[in-house]
């Protein structure tokens, strides 16, 4: 069972959300809230394996929400989920430490396996957001541009040739955490396997 907070500040939509992940057997919703201060002590008072965060509210962004649970809570899915597709915000939410970014139009069934796929550590990401970050990938340096600096150092040792155990042992990470970050490194360089990553990033020393 993956237990998930859903943060949104209108309550019909966090209500929609939440009636629609309640549907799925192997989904549990077990808190919300409607602002990020809330949400930050809903997340250190349950614990869940994901937090559903949309990105627009007042007072504490989801981008802020997003940013202090990823530093509090290293192993916790963050799934943006927003209406908004500009490839700053996307980039943003990324570098913040979201583990996937949805579209609000995302269908019942693309939102449940999004869950599941943070729950589990791999990526979750909209085909409009991964289509909007291939843009520009013309320009290489770009790609490198949006890991997050422990993604980076991660990725430095992953073009060494390092497997997931070395470096977890590295930088006293849990294996699950570095399967997370390697994953979501293969998405942003837009790469399909370890080898391809490794080929991206030493074409660009």
């Amino acid at each position: 069972m993956v237990r998930v907070v859903v943060v949104d500040d209108h309550d019909l939509l966090r209500e929609g959300v939440t009636a629609c992940l309640s549907g799925f057997d192997d989904l549990e919703v077990v808190g919300e809230a409607s602002s990020g201060e809330a949400a930050i002590g809903e997340a250190r008072a349950l614990v869940p394996d994901v937090v559903v965060v949309d990105l627009v509210m007042p007072g504490l962004s989801g981008v802020e929400v997003i940013r202090r649970l990823r530093l509090e809570h290293p192993t916790m899915g963050l799934l943006a989920l927003s209406s908004f597709t500009e490839r700053d915000r996307i980039r943003e939410v990324i570098r913040a430490g979201a583990d996937g970014y949805l579209v609000k139009s995302v269908d019942a069934d693309g939102l449940a396996q999004g869950v599941r796929n943070v729950a589990t550590g791999r990526g979750a990401f909209s085909s409009e957001v991964t289509q909007i970050l291939a843009l520009g990938t013309d320009r290489p340096a770009s790609a490198l541009e949006t890991l997050t600096p422990r993604e980076a150092e991660i990725a430095e040792l992953l073009a060494k040739g390092r497997s997931n155990v070395e470096i977890a042992n590295a930088f006293e990470l849990s294996l699950f955490t570095v399967k997370n970050h390697v994953s979501n490194i293969l998405m942003k360089l837009h790469v399909r396997s370890r080898t391809e990553a490794t080929a991206f990033i030493l074409n660009q020393e």
